[in-house]
């Protein structure tokens, strides 16, 4: 069937906002994605922490290649900073305003 759903699991998150973020970048590219585990931080100490890391699965086989793309680039970019051109701070690359002087930066994701 064309179209159809199998969601696979994309990305495991060491926190919630981190399996938001990426969440919201595959939904802005248009790609199907959902996040799981979102509220087992609860079963911490029944479960093990591995086990109830925020997960977040893509809905649609055709967008596997696009999500694992977008992810890579992500998790490249973890570790880059990008200095803010109007009072030269270094920022995270993931970052679209300054920390600082909270001027708008260039966005490369």
């Amino acid at each position: 069937m064309p179209g159809a759903a199998t969601v696979r699991r994309a990305f495991t998150a060491t926190s919630l906002p981190e399996a938001r973020l990426v969440q919201q970048m595959l939904q802005m590219a248009g790609i199907e994605a959902f996040v799981f585990n979102a509220n087992a931080v609860g079963a911490l100490g029944e479960l093990p922490a591995t086990e109830i890391w925020p997960e977040v699965w893509i809905g649609r086989d055709h967008q596997q290649n696009a999500a694992r793309m977008l992810i890579e680039r992500y998790e490249s970019v973890a570790e880059e900073t990008t200095d803010c051109p109007k009072c030269n701070e270094p920022n995270p690359a993931t970052f679209e305003i300054c920390w600082c002087c909270r001027r708008p930066l260039a966005v490369t994701l």
